[in-house]
């Protein structure tokens, strides 16, 4: 039976020939185009730890676990061979509408029974059913009762899952007769064209071994990643075009042979233009430090020996927040990616502020740490529209004095790169971003292990790692059960060791293999401690000596009304002429309010605003403004006051002789405390303010009692004590009667709070990688009830990005003369927005409908985005409809509920 090259793989984008005709590439070409593209992947892209755990799994030579990985990555399409596919009322057509492959109906063998055209099984799920069979056919261990447990079944459930979703365990008495469960899979020459294609790829691959091994789920990973970029690469369009075979072409075996040789050249040219190969870590210079009496001169003196005798592992850095903690745990991250070969490190933080105040010191670490080019960018909810653009955008507000056209261009991608993508973007060298990133890779949401392989080639530094409530605390531990058995290197740093911390390294452990026995993170501050990958091993290194910058926090609690109070706090830093201090308020709302108060209250004082609800571009630039005004040495001459909301508090390298803050639980204000400058930092705290609406009130009782009418706190000696009282039980016994109630009974609520959200994220995150037992399905398992809404609750409070326009252009005089989306004949580029973006709270939003047109809605990418016209009033910009008022200007956005 002879290969029938009329079976299409790819149509869309291909244009049409000079007869009116879709242009198609055959089915055949993209199996081996695909199959090429994961030759080069396997041996240019991924590390030396990412092969031998695919060779180790199945038992096979290097040569032959990369011939088997082409083979494999070819078949993944090979589902397409069905009715439903090559007959889909939108595939390719003649110039007079007629369906190209039609006359396959007519032609002896292609016949199929009614409703096999409409057989709902998709082209994935269909390579999963009919591959299970056929890979027991040739020798592939199998297993009647247990499908799941053997390779055959796994390697065609992993191919059935490149579109994102693996599917269930299928049986043998399906999978040996898959077209009486699912006709569209047809018989006849249906099921012979699979099979020429199938031995047609085998043969061209070369892959003629027959492994023995078993799917471990660090295999499952690596090979999924492989399979999935390899397609992904191999459907870019304007590849595609290149690479068209003429009218009439057969696709004999010598055809097959000499588009091979075509393929491999195109693939390696894919994968060296994708931005993703070429960068390393540098070996580690020598230690020049003279004893171990700070945090980076210990860490400096014993990870590399560490690493060196054990292989990469866990380093869990605890200290307050500062520069030399970030330093600590980049320098922690170079010796981890060095040892582990890896290609790249993704930065973790709690918000997308924080990580976009950590990009310029990524980018020196980068420098000086990477090797090869690398390519940087930014990942949070406020820049995925298009994480190139976000990242180009942030080179812009950075830039200082006299630039190029592109500042930033040595290493931010270019928008039409083809990384600048919400799917591929993790893939970069280089990423900033916030760590909803790493929890989405253990949830069941599409294409989430992809998420796993991206950062199965990188270093994972987790800064903050304690910021994330119940449900990221459940989340982030399944999260380093999974690094660890992929062997990922990760740097987690926090601000005291407490029970958390101590279950963080308990589960990389667990994943690693390690024994049941506990590890305890040291309670000192600053302290360290480092878990090895290859078997769970704990090892507690010699600590920094006694701290030698202790200072003492005065916190200082007032109970005025909040704007008298902060005049107050600020009146010394006024009379003196000089100073710096920082006021946080609750909300954006607050803020520009305190701003404005300030500005006329204060003249002569530089009074600075930065809050979240700003425009993308606004934030960054007063972000970089903020660290050139308030760092350490920082040129300010007279008082200076920044205003802002908690955003802020996770920023690095900021200084303030002052910091006033609302009230808020202690974690928080020894966050934003931390940021005070001298041996005798100031906290002022409001007691009257206004609460968040997202913060505790059971925790901010408690911090309120532990602090009381105010405090002196040594640090860092005293902050694991003070963190330990105001969680202590005893607490409650010292109040009286009717405050100890009253305590009791919000503490009950945090309790059952935690528990629900704990107990509703261990339902919702996928198995570990010792639950799997073979089945990837459960990886992408549904829930009942397991809405879209529930997903993005586990994550912490929902965005919206708002854009508000003015009829006819954005919402900036001059900056841009294009008009975006009110002439209907125009579509706009979704990256052109992302200067403008500003992430507003859903619950702020919801029952906004806002005002985009069809081309708007037509726009995949901007569905997501809520576009409000608004019209000029007194000075600003106003849109007032669905109880709400939008006021917009260069301070930010605001939102009131209108009566």
């Amino acid at each position: 039976m002879s290969l029938d090259a009329r079976l299409w793989g790819k149509a869309a984008g291909l244009g049409k020939n000079a007869r009116g005709a879709h242009r198609t590439h055959p089915l055949i070409c993209h199996l081996l185009d695909t199959a090429a593209v994961a030759e080069v992947v396997w041996g240019e892209l991924l590390t030396s730890r990412q092969r031998s755990m695919v060779a180790k799994a199945l038992q096979v030579p290097d040569g032959e676990a990369r011939a088997l990985v082409a083979f494999w990555a070819g078949l993944h399409d090979i589902g397409k061979i069905s009715v439903p596919f090559q007959l889909h009322r939108n595939g390719p057509k003649y110039a007079d509408g007629q369906l190209l492959v039609q006359e396959l109906c007519g032609e002896r063998g292609y016949g199929f029974p009614a409703g096999a055209a409409l057989d709902g099984q998709s082209h994935e799920a269909a390579a999963h059913w009919w591959l299970a069979g056929v890979f027991e056919e040739i020798g592939y261990p199998s297993s009647k009762r247990r499908p799941q447990s053997q390779l055959s079944h796994a390697v065609a459930q992993l191919l059935g899952g490149h579109g994102g979703r693996f599917h269930p365990v299928v049986y043998a008495k399906d999978y040996r007769c898959p077209a009486a469960r699912h006709p569209g899979l047809g018989t006849g020459r249906w099921e012979e064209q699979r099979r020429v294609h199938f031995d047609e790829v085998r043969r061209v691959t070369g892959a003629v071994s027959v492994p023995q091994g078993r799917m471990t789920p660090g295999a499952a990973v690596v090979l999924t990643g492989v399979v999935t970029l390899s397609d992904w690469l191999a459907s870019i369009d304007e590849e595609i075009e290149a690479r068209l075979r003429e009218e009439g072409w057969a696709g004999s075996p010598e055809d097959l042979d000499a588009y091979w040789q075509v393929a491999r050249r195109a693939a390696a040219r894919l994968v060296e233009q994708s931005d993703l190969l070429g960068t390393g870590f540098v070996r580690p210079g020598p230690v020049q430090c003279a004893g171990e009496t700070s945090l980076v001169t210990s860490m400096d003196s014993q990870l590399p020996d560490l690493v060196t005798a054990h292989g990469p592992g866990l380093v869990v850095v605890t200290a307050a927040p500062s520069q030399e903690r970030t330093e600590a745990a980049l320098r922690a991250a170079a010796v981890l990616g060095h040892a582990a070969n890896a290609r790249g490190l993704f930065y973790a933080l709690p918000t997308g502020s924080a990580a976009d105040s950590h990009m310029a010191q990524l980018h020196a670490f980068a420098e000086q740490a990477l090797t090869g080019p690398w390519r940087s960018l930014l990942l949070h909810s406020s820049s995925r529209l298009k994480p190139a653009e976000a990242a180009q955008q942030w080179a812009h507000a950075h830039a200082s004095g006299d630039v190029s056209a592109e500042p930033g261009e040595e290493w931010v991608l270019t928008a039409n790169s083809w990384l600048n993508s919400h799917h591929r973007a993790l893939l970069a060298a280089l990423g900033t971003g916030t760590v909803d990133e790493l929890l989405q890779a253990v949830m069941p949401v599409k294409f989430n292990v992809m998420r796993l392989f991206a950062f199965s080639g990188k270093v994972i530094v987790v800064d903050e790692a304690h910021a994330r409530g119940a449900w990221g605390q459940k989340l982030m531990l399944r999260f380093l059960e999974w690094a660890a058995a992929l062997r990922i290197p990760v740097v987690l740093a926090a601000m005291s060791a407490d029970k958390s911390v101590d279950a963080m390294l308990a589960a990389y452990r667990r994943g690693a293999g390690g024994g049941a026995e506990p590890t305890v993170q040291p309670r000192r501050l600053p302290a360290w401690s480092f878990v090895e990958a290859q078997c769970g091993g704990g090892h507690l290194p010699r600590q920094p000596a006694d701290a030698v910058r202790a200072s003492t926090l005065s916190v200082e609690i007032v109970d005025g009304a909040p704007c008298d109070e902060i005049r107050a706090a600020l009146a010394p830093v006024v009379e003196a002429g000089n100073g710096r201090a920082v006021v946080y308020r609750s909300t954006p709302e607050e803020a520009i309010r305190t701003f404005l108060l300030l500005s006329q209250d204060l003249p002569g004082v530089e009074v600075t605003l930065v809050h979240e609800q700003m425009r993308n571009k606004d934030r960054w630039r007063r972000l970089e403004a903020c660290r050139s005004t308030f760092s350490p040495h920082g040129g300010v001459s007279g008082p200076s006051v920044l205003v802002t909301t908690p955003m802020l508090q996770h920023v690095r390298g900021l200084r303030f002789d002052l910091v006033v803050s609302g009230p808020a639980p202690l974690v928080d204000l020894l966050a934003r405390a931390a940021q005070s400058a001298g041996d005798q930092p100031r906290l002022v705290v409001l007691r009257a303010d206004n609460e968040s609406d997202l913060d505790d009130v059971s925790m901010m009782r408690r911090t309120d009692i532990v602090l009381g009418a105010g405090r002196t706190i040594c640090l860092p000696e005293d902050v694991p004590l003070l963190l330990d009282e105001v969680y202590a039980d005893e607490l409650v016994d010292e109040l009286g009667e009717a405050a100890g109630r009253e305590l009791r009974q919000l503490d009950n609520r945090r309790t059952v709070r935690e528990r629900r959200a704990t107990g509703t994220a261990g339902w919702l995150q996928v198995p570990g990688p010792r639950e799997l037992d073979g089945d990837l399905g459960l990886l992408s398992r549904d829930h009942p009830g397991m809405e879209p809404e529930l997903l993005s609750s586990v994550l912490g409070e929902d965005l919206v990005h708002v854009v508000c326009l003015y009829p006819g252009s954005l919402l900036e005089e001059g900056a841009l003369e294009e008009k975006l989306a009110r002439d209907s004949k125009r579509r706009p580029r979704p990256g052109q927005l992302v200067p403008y973006l500003i992430p507003v709270p859903q619950r702020l939003v919801d029952g906004v409908k806002g005002d985009a047109n069809s081309v708007w809605r037509d726009m995949t990418a901007l569905r997501t985005v809520l576009r409000l016209n608004v019209t000029p009033v007194d000075g600003g910009w106003v849109r007032t409809g669905e109880g709400r008022r939008f006021h917009v200007s260069d301070l930010g956005l605001s939102v009131e509920q209108l009566p």
